[in-house]
Protein backbone atom coordinates (compact mmCIF):
# COMPACT_ATOMS: atom_id res chain seq x y z
CA UNK A 1 0.00 0.00 0.00
CA UNK A 2 1.32 3.48 -0.96
CA UNK A 3 0.20 6.52 0.59
CA UNK A 4 0.75 9.62 -1.19
CA UNK A 5 1.31 13.28 0.39
CA UNK A 6 1.78 16.34 -0.08
CA UNK A 7 2.55 18.60 2.50
CA UNK A 8 1.42 22.11 3.07
CA UNK A 9 4.30 23.84 1.91
CA UNK A 10 5.18 24.88 -1.68
CA UNK A 11 8.46 23.89 -2.20
CA UNK A 12 8.47 19.94 -0.99
CA UNK A 13 6.62 16.71 -1.90
CA UNK A 14 6.27 14.13 0.75
CA UNK A 15 5.95 10.19 -0.32
CA UNK A 16 5.03 7.42 1.91
CA UNK A 17 5.52 3.68 1.30
CA UNK A 18 3.73 1.48 4.16
CA UNK A 19 4.68 -2.52 4.26
CA UNK A 20 7.35 -3.11 1.63
CA UNK A 21 8.82 -6.43 2.45
CA UNK A 22 11.63 -5.93 2.90
CA UNK A 23 14.57 -5.62 6.12
CA UNK A 24 15.09 -1.95 7.39
CA UNK A 25 19.12 -2.62 7.27
CA UNK A 26 18.68 -3.33 3.78
CA UNK A 27 16.52 -0.29 2.62
CA UNK A 28 18.97 1.85 4.54
CA UNK A 29 21.95 0.74 3.00
CA UNK A 30 19.97 2.20 -0.71
CA UNK A 31 18.35 5.42 1.51
CA UNK A 32 21.67 6.71 2.92
CA UNK A 33 23.21 6.89 -0.95
CA UNK A 34 20.54 8.84 -2.53
CA UNK A 35 19.93 11.36 0.46
CA UNK A 36 20.80 14.98 -0.40
CA UNK A 37 21.25 14.67 -4.04
CA UNK A 38 18.77 15.90 -7.17
CA UNK A 39 16.43 14.28 -8.66
CA UNK A 40 19.05 13.43 -11.82
CA UNK A 41 21.60 11.97 -10.16
CA UNK A 42 18.95 10.47 -7.70
CA UNK A 43 17.62 8.54 -10.80
CA UNK A 44 21.43 7.25 -12.30
CA UNK A 45 22.53 5.89 -8.84
CA UNK A 46 19.31 4.12 -8.62
CA UNK A 47 18.94 2.69 -11.63
CA UNK A 48 22.44 0.99 -11.58
CA UNK A 49 22.57 0.02 -8.44
CA UNK A 50 22.50 -3.76 -7.81
CA UNK A 51 20.27 -4.41 -4.52
CA UNK A 52 16.62 -5.71 -4.62
CA UNK A 53 15.79 -2.71 -2.25
CA UNK A 54 16.27 0.42 -5.23
CA UNK A 55 13.42 -1.01 -7.40
CA UNK A 56 10.70 0.35 -4.76
CA UNK A 57 12.38 2.86 -3.63
CA UNK A 58 13.12 4.47 -7.62
CA UNK A 59 8.99 4.19 -8.20
CA UNK A 60 8.66 6.71 -4.64
CA UNK A 61 11.05 9.04 -6.08
CA UNK A 62 9.21 8.86 -9.43
CA UNK A 63 5.98 8.86 -7.73
CA UNK A 64 7.18 12.07 -5.55
CA UNK A 65 8.01 13.79 -9.25
CA UNK A 66 5.04 13.20 -10.47
CA UNK A 67 3.37 14.62 -7.35
CA UNK A 68 5.05 17.67 -8.12
CA UNK A 69 4.80 18.20 -11.53
CA UNK A 70 1.21 17.38 -12.30
CA UNK A 71 -0.24 18.98 -8.91
CA UNK A 72 2.02 21.82 -8.19
CA UNK A 73 3.21 22.50 -12.04
CA UNK A 74 6.83 22.51 -10.99
CA UNK A 75 9.93 21.43 -12.92
CA UNK A 76 10.93 18.07 -11.34
CA UNK A 77 14.62 18.74 -12.55
CA UNK A 78 14.94 21.45 -10.33
CA UNK A 79 14.43 19.26 -6.94
CA UNK A 80 16.49 17.27 -4.79
CA UNK A 81 16.32 14.81 -2.01
CA UNK A 82 15.77 16.42 1.18
CA UNK A 83 14.87 14.12 3.42
CA UNK A 84 14.83 10.33 2.93
CA UNK A 85 13.94 7.68 5.89
CA UNK A 86 13.29 3.87 6.40
CA UNK A 87 11.45 3.15 9.38
CA UNK A 88 10.53 -0.80 10.83
CA UNK A 89 6.99 -2.02 10.15
CA UNK A 90 5.26 -5.01 11.30
CA UNK A 91 5.94 -8.26 10.71
CA UNK A 92 4.52 -10.48 8.96
CA UNK A 93 4.36 -14.28 11.05
CA UNK A 94 3.65 -17.04 9.24
CA UNK A 95 4.08 -21.13 10.35
CA UNK A 96 6.38 -23.49 8.65
CA UNK A 97 5.19 -27.20 9.09
CA UNK A 98 8.37 -29.10 10.53
CA UNK A 99 8.35 -32.77 11.53
CA UNK A 100 6.09 -34.47 14.58
CA UNK A 101 3.42 -31.78 13.63
CA UNK A 102 5.12 -29.53 14.93
CA UNK A 103 5.85 -25.84 13.07
CA UNK A 104 8.40 -23.40 12.80
CA UNK A 105 7.87 -19.50 12.59
CA UNK A 106 8.65 -17.41 10.37
CA UNK A 107 9.18 -13.73 10.68
CA UNK A 108 9.04 -12.02 7.29
CA UNK A 109 9.94 -7.61 8.25
CA UNK A 110 8.42 -5.15 6.38
CA UNK A 111 9.30 -1.29 6.67
CA UNK A 112 8.23 2.33 5.69
CA UNK A 113 10.11 4.36 3.42
CA UNK A 114 9.90 8.21 3.60
CA UNK A 115 11.01 10.23 0.93
CA UNK A 116 10.78 14.55 0.74
CA UNK A 117 11.22 15.88 -2.51
CA UNK A 118 12.33 19.48 -2.24
CA UNK A 119 11.82 21.76 -5.20
CA UNK A 120 14.23 24.51 -4.88
CA UNK A 121 17.73 24.15 -3.15
CA UNK A 122 18.98 26.64 -0.89
CA UNK A 123 21.81 28.54 -2.20
CA UNK A 124 24.91 27.57 0.10
CA UNK A 125 27.26 30.56 0.48
CA UNK A 126 30.28 30.64 -1.51
CA UNK A 127 33.84 32.05 -0.39
CA UNK A 128 35.45 33.60 -2.77
CA UNK A 129 39.39 33.11 -2.61
CA UNK A 130 39.73 36.73 -1.90
CA UNK A 131 38.41 36.73 1.22
CA UNK A 132 41.27 34.77 2.52
CA UNK A 133 44.00 35.71 0.86
CA UNK A 134 46.83 37.51 3.50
Amino acid sequence: MIKKKNSNSDREVKVLAQHICMSVFKARRVIDQIRGRSYEETLMILELMPYRASSPILKLVYSAAANASHNMGLNEADSFISKAEVNGGPFVKKLRPRARGRSYPIKRPTCHITIVLNLFREEKSQFSLDEFKI
